[in-house]
């Protein structure tokens, strides 16, 4: 299709039944979830039928030109649709069935059209979850793992690869983005926290480490891209935003979800017990792994929750929830790291 709408008040009848098969007689939208650099909206269509009126979800690039410049710089619009174009189809991860998925040539305008999920319960990176919502983030996490595992067929597809100029970038930048969180968040927190914050982005800034391509990383594995009890209570779980896709260490993923998903107090009561679910996922698809096996990946991977919610509290609007959200995440993973020595194992190499 020549052209797409950028934005739900651009969407004329004629889309719809190019798109749909049929234009409804009437629609309105909504906005929708707590996306940073994306703005996500509830279509309501009403085809005049005996049916009832047809709910659909969209999702466009950010309206705030900074969260959109960062986006697009980094290429995470392309990836998510691209995504949901080419490797949602063949993979067990439970994502959100696609309509439609065009992006501009520049890359800063995107529009995806999906199934609705609702009604669902959405994740709060903020209030934490129940130890089995993060059971069913941890399924999720080895569904998308294993079939990518050391699988060439998936991970040289090109368009996977990091961009070593966005890498170059983020490495540039780092340092601007901790002095901003540094300013923004020292009276807030923990100290002990923050020193860990300093000195892992001093590490950033001087460090070149080579990409692993072990499996697929969603990168931004946490509560708020994740759907519970979807269509009612009919599925579990749905995993949403694959703007951060990846090829990489997959249990990147998981010291994420563990650091600054979950809450640290379920963390650190339950890590052992969701750790071997992980594995007992992994293996049961054709992986076997075991606590021991990825525990240092996993307990590195907590860092990326602490450089993801620096660099993004920087680069994207700020708002009051994202203060909290980015908080948040900075506390669960700082922990995690703390805990576990994650700075030292990364040093070692």
């Amino acid at each position: 299709m020549n052209g797409f709408p950028a934005h739900p008040d651009a969407i004329t009848p004629g889309w719809w039944e190019a798109v749909l098969g049929r234009a409804p007689s009437d629609w309105h939208w909504e906005p929708i979830g707590t996306g940073q650099v994306g703005d996500s909206v509830r279509f309501t269509l009403d085809f005049g039928d005996e049916a009832g009126p047809v709910t659909l979800a969209g999702k466009f690039a950010a309206a705030d030109p900074t969260s959109r410049g960062t986006a697009a710089m980094l290429g995470l619009y392309a990836k998510e649709v691209r995504f949901y174009r080419e490797l949602a189809p063949q993979l067990p991860v439970r994502t959100p069935r696609v309509l439609f998925a065009e992006i501009a040539p520049d890359g800063a305008t995107f529009f995806l059209l999906f199934e609705d999920l609702g009604p669902a319960r959405g994740g709060n990176q903020i209030a934490g979850c129940s130890l089995e919502d993060a059971r069913e983030g941890v399924r999720q996490a080895a569904a998308l793992h294993a079939p990518s595992w050391h699988n060439p067929a998936i991970l040289d597809a090109d368009w996977l690869q990091p961009d070593p100029t966005a890498a170059a970038q983020v490495k540039a930048l780092y340092p601007q983005a901790q002095a901003i969180f540094r300013e923004r968040y020292a009276g807030v927190l923990e100290p002990e926290y923050m020193a860990l914050c300093e000195e892992l982005a001093e590490i950033t800034a001087t460090t070149d480490r080579a990409v692993e391509k072990t499996s697929l990383v969603h990168g931004d594995f946490r509560l708020d891209n994740l759907l519970f009890d979807i269509k009612g209570g009919a599925e579990p779980i749905a995993v949403l935003d694959w703007q951060t896709l990846t090829v990489g260490n997959g249990l990147t993923d998981l010291g994420y979800f563990l650091g600054c998903g979950i809450g640290d107090v379920l963390r650190r009561t339950h890590e052992r017990e969701l750790l071997e679910l992980y594995c007992a996922e992994m293996t049961a698809r054709g992986v076997p792994l075991s606590v021991e096996e990825i525990w240092r990946d996993y307990v590195v991977g907590a860092l990326h929750g602490v450089s993801t919610a620096v660099f993004s509290a920087a680069f994207v609007v700020r708002t009051e929830r994202g203060d909290d959200n980015f908080l948040s995440m900075a506390r669960g993973a700082c922990a995690l790291a703390c805990q576990h020595d994650s700075l030292a194992m990364l040093k070692k190499g």
